[in-house]
């Protein structure tokens, strides 16, 4: 990808880690809040980043943006987080011009998410632009790459069954307990934590275990009182949450907290207790397996399961690949206006220059001079010129560097650069 008239000197990159390489322990050293997003974004803006857009959650931790070096956009992440930039780039990947494009059409359209077609992501990436936006760090290049996304990935859940089944990161967590706890419709569940994650296994459980003995629990209780209160379950405030692990018999964590809300220190019961942590950073001390009745999975480990509704979806990749090439050729032919935009629009204002001087030479040379009519004929050929002009970049066998030049020197064009 050259120069495309988005950003002057800068190209556009892309800066992460991910599941693939870095486990949750070193995911959580660089996970991002909402709070340090802002801040991340605020010192962005302090440097001279022209564009970003930021991606945090349990399985990545992404910035796309426009930057002179990809160190500028890396500083930034180690900066507000655990993580040291010698950790980061032991696990990370750099994504520069069109490769950072394509990976964050695959991001966005669930093609790289820890569970294939969990298209979770989609909503991260909307709530991204948006607080970006709102900080003023979008531009015209970002808010067109987001769009392009989105609609590749509404066209693939609906052309497609790549996200078809239920299989996501809360389902993984209620299928095995479904296959791996007898009688689960008789087991006392505490679900801590009632965020997105925690909405999600919820409805799953409802769904799935037929179980009436569900607990909610969260720090601000008003939010665990309106999911109870659409699924008819119990809510109980967080001072109780340690006399409630005592009672359950499994524990789900989906908290977002940056440091571990479970600890050995907080278990108090003989009888056996299956924990599951669907949080990134780890939400549960891994000293609780010093407890001879404990059991903890967390999320990498249960997303590493599969069953056939994963294999089938794996049939539909090719075409859900063929649907984001679509999309892509049309941001790529959007690129390529942009880049030979700036040519037309002063050659646009060079007609015009030359159509003013002639007007006003005519009108004192021809005493039935009308104004009127000659303004609108001169503005007719000045569109139809410029569109054949446009038409011609546009045009796939043409050289567009190259007729770029010709156009400049032969009207003696000046481009403004941004």
């Amino acid at each position: 990808m050259k120069a495309y008239n988005l950003s002057r000197h800068h190209s556009f990159y892309a800066v992460g880690l991910s599941y693939k390489k870095a486990d949750a322990l070193l995911r959580g050293k660089f996970s991002l809040d909402v709070p340090a997003i802002d801040r991340v974004s605020l010192e962005a803006k302090k440097i001279g980043v022209d564009g970003l857009l930021i991606i945090s959650t349990c399985n990545r931790t992404e910035l796309y943006g426009f930057a002179q070096h990809p160190y500028e956009l890396i500083k930034l992440l180690c900066d507000e987080t655990k993580g040291s930039v010698e950790e980061f780039q032991q696990v990370s990947y750099v994504y520069k011009n069109q490769e950072a494009i394509d990976h964050l059409f695959k991001v966005g359209t669930g093609l790289d998410s820890q569970i294939l077609g969990d298209f979770e992501i989609t909503s991260q990436i909307k709530q991204s632009f948006f607080r970006s936006k709102k900080l003023a760090l979008t531009n015209h290049f970002i808010e067109r790459l987001c769009n392009a996304v989105l609609q590749a990935s509404k066209r693939i859940k609906n052309e497609t069954e790549l996200s078809t089944g239920a299989t996501s990161v809360a389902f993984a967590a209620v299928k095995y307990i479904l296959d791996n706890v007898d009688q689960v419709s008789d087991k006392n569940i505490l679900l801590f934590g009632t965020g997105k994650i925690g909405r999600n296994t919820c409805e799953n459980l409802v769904k799935h275990t037929a179980n009436s003995h569900i607990t909610l629990i969260n720090r601000t209780k008003e939010k665990a009182d309106k999911i109870a209160g659409k699924f008819n379950l119990n809510v109980q405030p967080y001072g109780q949450l340690q006399s409630e692990i005592r009672k359950c018999d499994i524990l789900m964590v989906a908290t977002g907290a940056q440091l571990p809300t479970v600890s050995k220190a907080l278990l108090h019961t003989k009888k056996p207790l299956l924990i599951l942590d669907l949080s990134v950073p780890k939400n549960v001390d891994d000293n609780v397996t010093d407890l001879d009745n404990v059991t903890l999975l967390h999320l990498d480990q249960l997303s590493q399961m599969t069953d056939e509704t994963l294999e089938r979806r794996k049939t539909f990749i090719p075409k859900a690949e063929k649907i984001i090439s679509e999309v892509k050729a049309d941001f790529q032919k959007w690129l390529e206006t942009r880049k030979f935009a700036p040519v037309i629009s002063a050659l646009k204002d060079k007609l015009k220059e030359i159509k003013s001087e002639e007007l006003d030479f005519q009108s004192k040379k021809l005493a039935d001079f009308n104004e009127q009519q000659a303004e609108i004929i001169s503005d007719r050929i000045i569109q139809k010129i410029t569109k054949q002009f446009a038409n011609h970049l546009r045009d796939p066998n043409v050289d567009t560097e190259d007729s770029l030049e010709w156009i400049q020197q032969v009207f003696h064009l000046e481009i403004q650069s941004k």
